[in-house]
Protein backbone atom coordinates (compact mmCIF):
# COMPACT_ATOMS: atom_id res chain seq x y z
CA UNK A 1 0.00 0.00 0.00
CA UNK A 2 2.79 2.81 0.83
CA UNK A 3 4.70 1.86 -2.56
CA UNK A 4 1.19 2.88 -4.43
CA UNK A 5 1.56 6.25 -2.40
CA UNK A 6 5.05 6.59 -3.14
CA UNK A 7 3.89 5.76 -6.81
CA UNK A 8 1.39 8.07 -6.71
CA UNK A 9 3.32 11.08 -5.47
CA UNK A 10 5.85 10.53 -8.13
CA UNK A 11 3.69 10.43 -10.32
CA UNK A 12 1.24 13.70 -9.32
CA UNK A 13 5.01 15.36 -9.31
CA UNK A 14 5.77 14.81 -13.48
CA UNK A 15 2.30 16.13 -13.71
CA UNK A 16 3.65 19.00 -11.91
CA UNK A 17 6.54 19.32 -13.41
CA UNK A 18 5.94 18.78 -17.30
CA UNK A 19 5.18 22.66 -17.93
CA UNK A 20 8.38 23.92 -16.83
CA UNK A 21 9.32 21.27 -18.95
CA UNK A 22 7.94 22.12 -21.96
CA UNK A 23 9.09 25.85 -20.59
CA UNK A 24 12.32 24.64 -20.70
CA UNK A 25 11.63 24.02 -24.15
CA UNK A 26 10.62 27.62 -25.55
CA UNK A 27 13.66 28.97 -23.85
CA UNK A 28 16.21 26.94 -25.47
CA UNK A 29 14.32 27.87 -28.67
CA UNK A 30 14.35 31.56 -27.89
CA UNK A 31 18.32 30.77 -26.88
CA UNK A 32 19.08 29.11 -30.30
CA UNK A 33 17.53 32.65 -31.97
CA UNK A 34 19.67 34.46 -29.63
CA UNK A 35 22.81 32.90 -29.89
CA UNK A 36 22.04 32.97 -34.17
CA UNK A 37 21.37 37.06 -33.89
CA UNK A 38 24.34 37.08 -32.07
CA UNK A 39 26.84 35.49 -34.26
CA UNK A 40 25.23 37.32 -37.46
CA UNK A 41 26.12 40.76 -35.20
CA UNK A 42 29.83 39.17 -34.71
CA UNK A 43 30.31 37.71 -38.10
CA UNK A 44 29.53 41.42 -39.04
CA UNK A 45 31.61 43.27 -37.15
CA UNK A 46 34.57 41.08 -38.10
CA UNK A 47 34.21 41.37 -41.81
CA UNK A 48 34.05 45.46 -41.24
CA UNK A 49 36.99 45.27 -39.02
CA UNK A 50 38.50 42.72 -41.13
CA UNK A 51 38.21 44.77 -44.42
CA UNK A 52 39.86 47.98 -43.00
CA UNK A 53 42.67 45.82 -41.09
CA UNK A 54 43.89 44.54 -44.31
CA UNK A 55 44.16 47.91 -46.36
CA UNK A 56 45.62 49.62 -43.38
CA UNK A 57 42.92 52.37 -43.58
CA UNK A 58 40.98 54.15 -40.83
CA UNK A 59 37.24 53.37 -40.99
CA UNK A 60 34.84 56.43 -42.14
CA UNK A 61 32.49 57.54 -39.48
CA UNK A 62 29.40 55.33 -41.05
CA UNK A 63 31.68 52.34 -40.89
CA UNK A 64 32.57 53.43 -37.31
CA UNK A 65 28.77 54.29 -36.41
CA UNK A 66 27.97 50.59 -37.33
CA UNK A 67 30.65 49.13 -35.53
CA UNK A 68 29.78 51.09 -32.38
CA UNK A 69 25.70 49.79 -33.01
CA UNK A 70 27.34 46.11 -33.95
CA UNK A 71 28.97 46.38 -30.30
CA UNK A 72 25.69 47.76 -28.46
CA UNK A 73 23.90 45.26 -30.46
CA UNK A 74 26.11 41.83 -29.22
CA UNK A 75 26.25 43.67 -25.53
CA UNK A 76 22.47 43.80 -25.81
CA UNK A 77 21.79 39.99 -27.01
CA UNK A 78 24.66 38.94 -24.95
CA UNK A 79 22.73 40.37 -21.61
CA UNK A 80 19.45 38.80 -22.52
CA UNK A 81 21.16 35.27 -22.98
CA UNK A 82 22.38 35.43 -19.59
CA UNK A 83 18.62 35.88 -18.15
CA UNK A 84 17.47 33.70 -20.21
CA UNK A 85 19.55 31.19 -19.55
CA UNK A 86 19.28 31.98 -16.14
CA UNK A 87 15.75 31.53 -16.33
CA UNK A 88 16.36 28.32 -17.67
CA UNK A 89 18.25 27.34 -14.65
CA UNK A 90 15.33 28.73 -12.11
CA UNK A 91 12.42 26.93 -13.95
CA UNK A 92 15.04 23.52 -13.64
CA UNK A 93 15.89 24.93 -10.02
CA UNK A 94 11.55 24.34 -9.85
CA UNK A 95 11.45 21.17 -11.44
CA UNK A 96 14.11 19.78 -8.55
CA UNK A 97 12.52 21.20 -5.88
CA UNK A 98 9.16 19.87 -6.89
CA UNK A 99 10.87 16.32 -6.56
CA UNK A 100 12.34 17.00 -3.61
CA UNK A 101 9.81 18.16 -2.25
CA UNK A 102 7.78 14.87 -3.05
CA UNK A 103 10.12 12.41 -1.96
CA UNK A 104 11.16 14.48 1.38
CA UNK A 105 7.38 14.57 1.65
CA UNK A 106 7.71 19.11 2.57
CA UNK A 107 5.63 21.39 1.47
CA UNK A 108 7.55 22.97 -1.30
CA UNK A 109 5.19 25.44 -2.50
CA UNK A 110 6.63 28.54 -1.44
CA UNK A 111 10.07 28.25 -2.91
CA UNK A 112 8.41 26.42 -6.25
CA UNK A 113 6.52 29.76 -6.59
CA UNK A 114 9.87 32.21 -5.33
CA UNK A 115 11.81 30.24 -8.08
CA UNK A 116 9.32 30.22 -10.59
CA UNK A 117 8.38 34.17 -10.32
CA UNK A 118 11.81 34.74 -10.25
CA UNK A 119 12.13 33.01 -13.54
CA UNK A 120 9.29 34.89 -15.00
CA UNK A 121 11.21 38.21 -14.40
CA UNK A 122 14.50 37.05 -15.48
CA UNK A 123 12.99 35.91 -18.81
CA UNK A 124 10.44 39.16 -19.13
CA UNK A 125 14.01 41.46 -18.88
CA UNK A 126 15.34 38.74 -21.16
CA UNK A 127 12.80 39.73 -23.81
CA UNK A 128 13.14 43.11 -23.49
CA UNK A 129 16.90 43.42 -23.52
CA UNK A 130 16.28 41.46 -27.09
CA UNK A 131 13.62 43.49 -27.90
CA UNK A 132 15.66 46.65 -27.60
CA UNK A 133 18.34 44.66 -29.49
CA UNK A 134 15.85 44.09 -32.21
CA UNK A 135 14.85 47.78 -32.15
CA UNK A 136 18.28 48.51 -32.06
CA UNK A 137 19.50 46.91 -35.34
CA UNK A 138 16.27 48.20 -37.24
CA UNK A 139 17.16 51.45 -36.79
CA UNK A 140 20.50 51.47 -38.25
CA UNK A 141 19.38 49.47 -40.92
CA UNK A 142 20.96 51.27 -43.81
CA UNK A 143 19.34 50.73 -47.45
CA UNK A 144 20.05 51.72 -50.84
CA UNK A 145 20.84 55.89 -51.57
CA UNK A 146 18.87 56.91 -48.36
CA UNK A 147 22.55 56.91 -46.54
CA UNK A 148 24.69 57.60 -49.06
CA UNK A 149 25.10 54.40 -51.14
CA UNK A 150 25.44 53.80 -54.49
CA UNK A 151 23.31 51.12 -56.24
CA UNK A 152 24.73 48.69 -58.22
CA UNK A 153 23.97 49.21 -61.66
CA UNK A 154 21.86 47.42 -63.64
CA UNK A 155 19.87 46.77 -60.09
Amino acid sequence: METDAGVTAVAHVIQLAVAPVFLLSGIGAMLSVMTSRLGRVVDRARVLEQKFLQHGAEPDTRVRDELSALSRRARLIGRSIGLCTVTALLICGVIAVLFIGAFVQVDTSTAVALLFITAMVAFCAGLLLFLREILLATSTIWIGMEHGRNPRPGA
